[in-house]
């Protein structure tokens, strides 16, 4: 009998239809992958799996008996949980009570020696262990997904979700999350795992679904596959999948120089300490490093949006430290800044494309009363130089894809002509296809000697990508490599805080 089968499930938003007529089967005691470019479907129909969304249409069998789940609660009740991709942990509890958030039998000392004890046995029999007494604001990353993980064995679940659920690990700690699927698979449990990596998809799984523009195009075994043929089964046509290193002509002294950094997070922290490097034009400088570990802090010192301790910032010649965000903006130094948080920080959720583009430059557009014409010019000339799939160019951005979105965001720095771009997790979530756009994109930028500083989760990307890598531990830089001459597993060691620190990495290898 196998453990899910969905029939015919459909789910529409509005004028949208998101999932049209899906099917999917997952067989006991197997690793299924979900693949699907952004916007295929792949996050409502395992919504929908997990109670979280009832379908409009379609049907929904969990070991057989069709089921109709009014809500998360009810999915986990017949054995159905999810890891999110963004931990729902309330991070000053510790694990322990993370874990029994909800339950209502009783008071929660009364019975804690029995709670310890059944999660031991979860942990021993799956081999996932963590100090489930900790605050989780005190672990790693790592930890915390245990613990998700954790949470949803210890409500009886059977058929896990997992998505995205190494966005954010070393390798080493992916090494681990997988030796545990695969424990949990050999004990009969069924696993549905999304993920845009089409290596960990090889892998780990052993069967693979592929969505496109909500439906299902196929099922196929992993072992009778390839990267490419998942490529190009969720794209539709042929994917270059090979990342090029490109050429340029690297500028004889370093644009952004940066000395004894040092700064405090809103909690007293000290959040960077002591980090220098040197970056040139046409030169991408990777910087690999576990969530927290300085990355967010570095990007707003640089911009000016975060006050340091001590330190010295130079962008050709000239310090940039006592210089407000706006103040850079007005000497004409042209460093523009890509961060992580797209619609948070990047651009205005609520307003179209064409209004979105011209920000950063509104003084070109006539001031304080906007020059509609050449706002709607220069949105026309970003969309189809960058291939953006929009309806209009006076489309709401947060209802475009996450592909599409990074296009703008990147479309509207690229066009200020910087000679310094940082960009912060510029790939995250995004499906193999537009994270080729992005690249080409910031490869071009290269190419005309622009600096660039890329933080990324993906070390295979970092390494294809970046001319050299700079790890980031603690706040503190471990070394700074040339990727042509290092390992995947040596960054994750370093990122882990084991390896090489530097005493003083002033430009590190050249």
């Amino acid at each position: 009998m196998d453990a899910v089968v969905a029939r015919g499930l459909c789910k529409s938003f509005g004028s949208v239809k998101a999932n049209n007529d899906i099917s999917l089967t997952v067989r006991k005691g197997e690793i299924l992958a979900l693949l699907g470019e952004n916007g295929s479907g792949k996050s409502t129909l395992v919504n929908m799996l997990a109670g979280i969304y009832a379908p409009d249409r379609g049907s929904i069998y969990i070991d057989g008996k069709r089921r109709y789940f009014a809500s998360p609660e009810e999915a986990i009740a017949a054995g159905v949980g999810m890891v999110h991709q963004h931990f729902k942990l309330v991070e000053v509890m510790t694990g322990l009570e993370n874990v029994t958030l909800g339950e209502r039998q009783g008071g929660f000392w009364l019975r804690r020696a029995r709670i310890s004890a059944k999660i031991d046995a979860i942990e021993k029999q799956f081999g996932c262990m963590v100090d489930m007494n900790r605050r989780v604001y005190s672990m790693a990353v790592s930890e915390k997904q245990t613990v998700e993980i954790l949470k949803i064995l210890y409500r009886g679940a059977r058929i896990l979700i997992l998505d995205e659920p190494t966005a954010v690990l070393t390798p080493q700690e992916t090494d681990r999350l997988f030796e545990i699927l695969r424990v949990m698979k050999n004990d009969g449990c069924s696993i549905i795992i999304i993920t845009h990596k089409l290596g960990e998809v090889m892998r780990i799984s052993d069967r693979v679904t592929v969505l496109r523009k909500g439906r299902c195009v196929g099922t196929v075994n992993t072992a009778e596959t390839s990267e490419q043929q998942l490529a190009e089964l969720m794209v539709g046509s042929a994917v270059e999948l090979d990342i090029e290193r490109v050429r340029a002509q690297r500028s004889e002294r370093p644009l952004l120089e940066v000395k004894g950094l040092c700064c405090r997070g809103a909690d007293g922290r000290r959040r960077l300490k002591d980090v220098s490097f040197d970056l040139y034009g046409g030169e991408i400088l990777g910087v690999a490093g576990i969530v927290g570990a300085g990355q967010k802090e570095l990007c707003e010192t640089i911009t000016g949006m975060q006050k340091t301790e001590a330190g010295s910032v130079l962008f050709c010649s000239e310090e940039l430290l006592p210089l407000s965000p706006l103040q850079i903006k007005r000497r004409g130094i042209r460093s523009n800044f890509i961060p992580e948080d797209r619609l948070g920080m990047g651009l205005a959720p609520s307003m179209d494309i064409a209004d979105n583009l011209i920000l950063r430059s509104y003084d070109k557009c006539g001031g304080f009363f906007v020059d509609r014409s050449y706002a709607a010019e220069n949105a026309r000339k970003t969309v189809e130089r960058y291939a953006i799939s929009t309806p209009s160019i006076h489309s709401i951005v947060r209802k475009l894809s996450g592909g599409n979105i990074q296009k703008v965001l990147l479309g509207r720095e690229i066009g200020m002509e910087p000679k310094l771009l940082i960009a912060s997790y510029p790939f995250r979530g995004l499906d193999v296809g537009a994270v080729n756009t992005i690249i080409a994109m910031l490869n071009e930028e290269k190419k005309k000697g622009v600096a660039i500083l890329l933080m990324e989760e993906d070390i295979d990307q970092l390494l294809a990508l970046g001319d050299r890598l700079m790890v980031l531990h603690d706040g503190s830089v471990m070394d700074i490599v040339d990727s042509a001459s290092t390992t995947k597993d040596e960054i994750g060691m370093m990122m882990m805080g084991a390896g090489h620190k530097m005493a003083a990495a002033s430009g590190g290898s050249q």
